[in-house]
């Protein structure tokens, strides 16, 4: 400070004399702690935040870059009450004193309901809490597991409850905190060991009463997306009817308290025993209902039996079956011969029709159609060939071949061109010259055209 003042005398530029005040302002002014409301709060595309803190007499500008902002775990509002670690600074450009957040957190309980509200809209855009993502309970369960504080008043509840609706049960308690900044953690890895270890088909995420605070750490989104997550449905019993808590949306089903979570979990042993008493009864019911039927159907059986004499039913029967076999064997002996005049009249016909001397003639006829066949081609061969031999001669008259028989021979370029006079030719030009039996390669030295 007394440096500045004897500088005073000295005439600044207002470049200068920002300069120093914020140099003075930074190094008098680190890491100062302010509360206010946030007012004129702007985002430029930068991710940088600019805002206005203010109280019932005062304003300051505020500035907090995007570093910091993407640490923020509140979306700043204007109107919010916050509470500020910032350096005091000076922005040259204007002249215009203002802080430099560092951090920056809500204040007051309506800071937590502030972030609650925030999570939750969060997460229902993400459809952690839709209905279709809720799974069934198992009606008995074979086993319950228990994320809760194991010296809590909770987890007495909830045994209690247990043992008194269906103590058979077996019950697996993973111990953990239910408050403090350490407890989301614990939470999550308790869920995520209990999916691993697959001991449990429910559970039961439960902690008694408490102020938001106390409970936040069932509104923590690392929380929500385990149980999300999880393949073994999820009672949540969090706090009293009136506390709800993100993991009350996520779970799929919510409690309003930590014994009726257990309740939830589990069939009522009396009633079940109550139920089975019923269904005993009416068993018991129908079958001596359809004993009374029997009995009755069996008194009618022997009186009419009873009434008519067995061996007497049993001659008539036997006179019958002898009638029966009479007629028939009478029937089959008719049926036997008839079969057999039938066979001798089809043998008859069939014999008419005997193709035997018919293939005979075919026969012959096949061996003369085919000693004329083989005599027409042996006659058209030899026409063929005598034919082919007069066409071979002619072919052979007329050949250039046999020109060159004669003495003659035939002169062609490098393009196989047949040369027919000298003035094809040039000197130094290629030829190839064939006789009737080989060729000759030259090279024209000199071209007479005479």
């Amino acid at each position: 400070m007394d440096s500045f003042s004897h500088s005073a005398t000295k005439v600044f530029s207002v470049s200068q004399l920002n300069s120093s005040v914020k140099s003075l302002l930074e190094q008098n002014f680190f890491a100062v702690q302010v509360s206010g409301e946030i007012s004129n709060l702007s985002r430029p595309s930068s991710g940088h935040i600019y805002f206005t803190l203010k109280d019932e007499r005062a304003q300051v500008r505020c500035a907090m870059f995007r570093s910091q902002v993407q640490r923020l775990k509140f979306q700043p509002e204007n109107g919010l009450q916050v509470q500020a670690s910032a350096n005091v600074s000076l922005y040259e450009a204007r002249g215009d004193y203002q802080l430099i957040i560092n951090q920056l957190q809500e204040t007051g309980d309506g800071a937590l309901r502030h972030a609650f509200e925030q999570l939750k809209e969060k997460l229902a855009a993400k459809g952690l809490f839709a209905s279709e993502h809720k799974k069934t309970l198992p009606l008995i369960p074979t086993c319950i597991g228990i994320i809760t504080s194991p010296s809590g008043a909770a987890i007495r509840d909830i045994l209690s409850v247990l043992k008194r609706r269906f103590p058979i049960i077996p019950i697996i308690i993973y111990p953990v905190m239910v408050q403090g900044d350490e407890a989301k953690y614990a939470i999550n890895q308790a869920i995520i060991n209990a999916n691993q270890r697959k001991e449990c088909d429910v559970l039961i995420l439960a902690r008694g009463g408490g102020s938001l605070e106390d409970l936040w750490a069932f509104n923590e989104e690392m929380v929500a997306k385990a149980i999300f997550k999880s393949r073994i449905p999820i009672v949540s019993g969090i706090g009293h009817e009136t506390d709800t808590t993100i993991a009350d949306y996520v779970s799929d089903l919510r409690a309003a308290t930590p014994t009726a979570a257990a309740e939830h979990c589990t069939p009522d042993v009396q009633q079940w025993l109550g139920q089975f008493q019923a269904y005993e009864y009416q068993l018991t019911q129908l079958i001596q209902n359809k004993l009374q039927q029997h009995t009755h159907h069996l008194d009618w059986i022997t009186k009419n039996l009873n009434q008519q004499h067995p061996g007497k039913r049993l001659q008539i029967q036997a006179q019958r079956l002898d009638e029966l076999e009479l007629r028939l064997k009478s029937t089959l002996q008719n049926q036997l011969n008839q079969a057999r005049s039938n066979l001798k009249a089809h043998h008859a016909q069939l014999w008419q029709f005997n193709p035997a001397h018919k293939i005979q003639h075919l026969k012959n006829h096949s061996l003369t159609l085919n000693s004329r066949l083989n005599s027409s081609i042996k006659n058209t061969l030899h026409e063929k060939q005598q034919k082919l031999t007069l066409l071979s001669q002619t072919l052979n008259i007329v050949s250039p071949l046999a020109t060159l028989h004669r003495g003659y021979t035939l002169t062609s370029n490098e393009e196989n061109v047949l040369l027919r006079s000298s003035a094809q030719l040039k000197v130094g030009q290629t030829i190839k010259t064939r006789f009737s039996s080989g060729t000759v390669t030259s090279i024209i030295q000199e071209v007479n055209h005479e």
